[in-house]
């Protein structure tokens, strides 16, 4: 994500990404796909999702993961965070059912905490705040990367039955629809990376088309299954709350546990915007692929999650850069790593 769409227009509060993604669940209330049509966008949501994870694949460096290794104990940080730290909180918040989330509203909560974190806005928002740029491409990489195999295992485990259990079939969903593309982009990548490097532009705009498939087809199903009548305007009022009080946990956990770390300013900034946020671009067809017809649910917290932690870590970036601390120049945010809207 480039600084330019990182940080929202003055005169728009919501990110244009997300009312394209608003205005793709209003389509799928008003016309859902049903019967022969749920056939056909059911198929071409599989093939999106495929060419998403050959596209990451193909855009991840091998070497530039590699040489980020050696700043080990930052991503470790990062990593544990993500997959730690998020989840223990995700766990602890079952407390909160039935009396403010519904099972379905927390197993979606839940979901959003074993989602890996994103690239493009840890790096922008690092780059802000004139923090240590290498090592948020290279945390957000090793994230995307573990999630790849962490969130589908930790869904099975955490979530259980509706995420498909440890079934043959789950299984095999998870290695044809997200590691065969992932390793092929991969295997690829040294005839392909030069090619997708010069349509960057073009290639954005498919990332964010099949997106918005996705979500189109998880949320047709969710209107013909009528599981929305289990979600009233107060639901999402408290369901807002707790992902608020999440979101100022992981801000402070990162930023006063890595100075307890050890780790330098630019390190911090960092670990905070790395280790505080989730891909709604890698979480999405991940969840069309481990929850099938209860996606929606699956969904709609990360995508609730995903927009106040553009609004908050944009505000927070900008007073980061203000710090008596941050003398040096900023490093300038590199390009685009991986797909739009991590």
């Amino acid at each position: 994500m480039s600084r330019r769409t990182t940080l929202l227009p003055s005169w728009l509060p919501i990110d244009p990404y997300i009312l394209a993604l608003l205005g793709t669940v209003g389509l799928a209330a008003l016309l859902p796909a049903s019967g022969a049509a749920a056939t056909v966008a059911d198929g071409a949501s599989t093939a999106a999702i495929a060419l998403l994870f050959f596209l990451y694949g193909a855009r991840l460096s091998t070497r530039e993961a590699l040489d980020g290794l050696k700043h080990w104990r930052l991503h470790l940080t990062v990593l544990a965070c993500t997959f730690l730290v998020f989840p223990l909180l995700g766990l602890a918040a079952k407390g909160l059912v039935p009396a403010v989330l519904t099972p379905s509203l927390h197993g979606g909560l839940l979901f959003l905490c074993l989602v890996p974190s994103t690239i493009q806005s840890s790096i922008a928002f690092t780059s802000i705040a004139r923090g240590n740029v290498p090592a948020a491409i290279c945390a957000g990489s090793f994230s995307s990367l573990a999630g790849i195999v962490l969130t589908p295992l930790l869904a099975a485990v955490l979530i259980g039955g509706g995420a498909g259990g440890f079934s043959a079939d789950a299984l095999l969903k998870i290695v044809l629809q997200l590691l065969v593309p992932f390793v092929a982009g991969q295997v690829l990548r040294r005839w392909v990376g030069g090619f997708l490097a010069r349509k960057k532009k073009v290639l954005g705009y498919v990332d964010r088309g099949s997106i918005l498939l996705v979500v189109y087809t998880a949320f047709s199903h969710g209107m013909v299954a009528g599981i929305w009548h289990q979600v009233t305007p107060a639901r999402l009022g408290t369901l807002l709350a707790v992902e608020a009080v999440l979101l100022a946990v992981m801000l402070a956990l990162t930023w006063y546990g890595a100075k307890r770390l050890g780790f330098d300013r630019a390190d911090r900034i960092a670990i905070q915007f790395a280790g505080s946020k989730k891909s709604l671009a890698a979480g999405l067809p991940m969840a069309s692929v481990l929850f099938g017809a209860q996606a929606s649910l699956a969904v709609l917290p990360l995508m609730l999650f995903h927009q106040m932690q553009l609004l908050v870590c944009a505000v927070l970036a900008k007073r980061r850069s203000q710090d008596p601390e941050a003398t040096a120049p900023a490093q300038a945010a590199p390009a685009e790593a991986a797909p739009a809207r991590g």
